[in-house]
C-alpha cells in the first residue's frame, strides 16, 4: 500500500478534522500518502481527471498541510449527502449520453458506481478511509463487496450509527446543548415559562436522552411515540413545584405524540430522507393549548454541530483514526472502527437496510415521567446503550 485517501459524508460534527489529521499523521508513520476527496462521494463521482485538483475535488494531505486543522471544527475536506448508487439530479457534466445510458438502473436513476472505482484506479489509492453517519457509511460498505480496500469511521450527533456506542460529534453535541439549555433556564424562570428545546434525532432519540440525563429533565424521544396530555401535565406540576416557575422538555425532532403526525418538508435527499417539520413548534403550541401557560420553543439543533470539537470527541476522534490506520497496516478491510462494551473494537460495516441504532426504552427510559432512568447502571459501560451490530 503506498497512497490511501480520505473522504468526509453527510453533516459536518466537530472532531472530523482532528480524524483526517491523525490518519495523515499515522500514515505518514507507514510510509504512506494520503489525499484529500473533497465533497464526500461527490468527489469520486464529479472528479475531472485532466486537472490536478481533480476540478476542485482533491486536497493534498500531509502532516505540514493538517498541522493546525484539528483546532477548529467543520470538515477541511468539506461534505456533501451524495449517494454514488442512487444518482439523481447533479450528474457529473463530463459524462456522455452512451456512458450514462450504461449506468442506469430500473428506477431511472444511475449507479455511478463504476465510475468511483475508475476514479479511485485513476488517483492510484490503494485504500480508503470514510468518516460518516449510517448513510456515508452504507455506500462504503457497497464499495468493500465490489472487493475495494475500505475502513470506515463513524460520526454523528445522533450517535445511532449501527454497531458502535459512540460517533464522534456526540459529546460535543451533549456538552452544548447542557450549556445552552442551562443558559436559557434564566429567562424561562424570568417569565415562568414553559420551554421545548429541540434537539437533532430523526430516528433515535440519545443526544435528547444524554442531554436530559446531565440536566435532569424531561425528554421526548422518537422510539417512545408519548401521551401529550400527560406529559401537559407533569410539565405543569414541574414548574408549580419550581421556585423559579418554569419548567422545560427536550425533544428529539423525531420525536411524536401518539394521534400525531408531523409532515415530512423540502426534497428528499441523496438517500430519501426528508426534513420533518419542527416538531418543538408544534409541541410549543400543544402545551400551551392544554395548560394555558405562556410556552416557547427553541431550535438548538444547528448550534450543536459547529464549532471546535469537546475533550471526549477529540480524545475519540484521534484514537478512531489511529485503529483506522492500524487495521489498514494489518491488512484489514471492510470493517467499521467502533467503541463497543466500553472498549475500541472493530466491526463490519453498517447497511442501509439495518436503519438507526435505537435506544432500549425498556432499559434507559421511564415512559411515564419522560426522562431517563438513572437506576441499575452498576456493571454497565460508561457510554450507555449497546451497540448491537456484530
Amino acid at each position: 500500500m503506498k497512497r490511501i485517501g480520505i473522504l468526509t459524508g453527510g453533516g459536518d460534527v466537530p472532531g472530523l478534522n482532528s480524524v483526517i489529521k491523525s490518519v495523515v499523521y499515522r500514515a505518514s508513520e507507514v510510509g504512506w500518502e494520503a489525499i484529500g476527496i473533497r465533497r464526500g462521494w461527490q468527489g469520486l463521482t464529479h472528479l475531472d481527471a485532466t486537472r490536478p485538483d481533480g476540478g476542485g475535488h482533491l486536497r493534498p494531505l500531509d502532516r505540514v498541510l493538517t498541522r493546525a486543522i484539528d483546532r477548529t471544527g467543520g470538515t477541511v475536506l468539506h461534505t456533501s449527502r451524495t449517494n454514488p448508487a442512487e444518482m439523481g439530479a447533479a450528474l457529473p457534466e463530463h459524462l456522455d449520453e452512451a456512458r450514462l445510458a450504461g449506468l442506469e438502473t430500473d428506477d431511472g436513476r444511475f449507479d455511478l458506481t463504476p465510475l468511483v472505482l475508475e476514479n479511485l484506479a485513476r488517483l492510484e489509492i490503494d485504500a480508503l478511509v470514510c468518516i460518516g453517519g449510517d448513510d456515508t457509511l452504507s455506500y462504503a460498505a457497497r464499495l468493500a463487496r465490489e472487493g475495494f480496500p475500505v475502513i470506515a469511521i463513524p460520526k454523528t450527533m445522533d450517535n445511532d450509527v449501527q454497531g458502535t456506542e459512540y460517533c464522534i460529534g456526540f459529546s460535543t453535541a451533549v456538552t452544548r446543548a447542557k450549556e445552552l439549555i442551562n443558559r436559557q433556564r434564566t429567562t424561562l424562570g424570568s417569565h415562568e415559562r414553559l420551554g421545548v428545546f429541540r434537539i437533532f434525532g430523526r430516528n433515535a432519540g440519545y443526544t435528547a436522552w444524554y442531554a436530559a440525563y446531565v440536566t435532569s429533565a424531561r425528554c421526548v424521544i422518537p422510539e417512545a411515540p408519548f401521551d401529550l396530555d400527560a406529559l401537559a401535565a407533569i410539565l405543569a406540576d414541574d414548574r408549580r413545584l419550581n421556585p423559579s416557575g418554569y419548567a422545560f422538555v427536550i425533544a428529539s425532532e423525531g420525536a411524536i405524540w401518539r394521534g400525531g403526525e408531523l409532515a415530512e418538508v423540502g426534497d428528499a435527499d441523496a438517500y430519501g430522507h426528508r426534513h420533518k417539520a419542527d416538531v418543538g413548534e408544534a409541541l410549543a403550541d400543544e402545551l400551551k393549548r392544554r395548560t394555558g401557560v405562556e410556552t416557547v420553543h427553541s431550535d438548538l439543533t444547528y448550534d450543536l454541530r459547529s464549532g471546535d470539537p469537546d475533550a471526549l470527541d477529540q480524545m475519540v476522534a484521534i484514537t478512531f483514526a489511529n485503529v483506522a490506520v492500524d487495521l489498514l497496516a494489518e491488512g484489514t478491510f471492510g470493517r467499521m472502527v467502533a467503541v463497543r462494551d466500553g472498549k475500541y473494537d472493530h466491526t463490519v460495516l453498517p447497511e442501509r437496510h439495518l436503519g438507526a441504532r435505537q435506544l432500549d426504552v425498556a432499559a434507559m427510559y421511564n415512559v411515564e415521567r419522560f426522562r431517563p432512568r438513572y437506576e441499575a447502571k452498576l456493571g454497565s459501560p460508561l457510554l450507555l446503550g449497546a451497540a448491537v451490530l456484530g
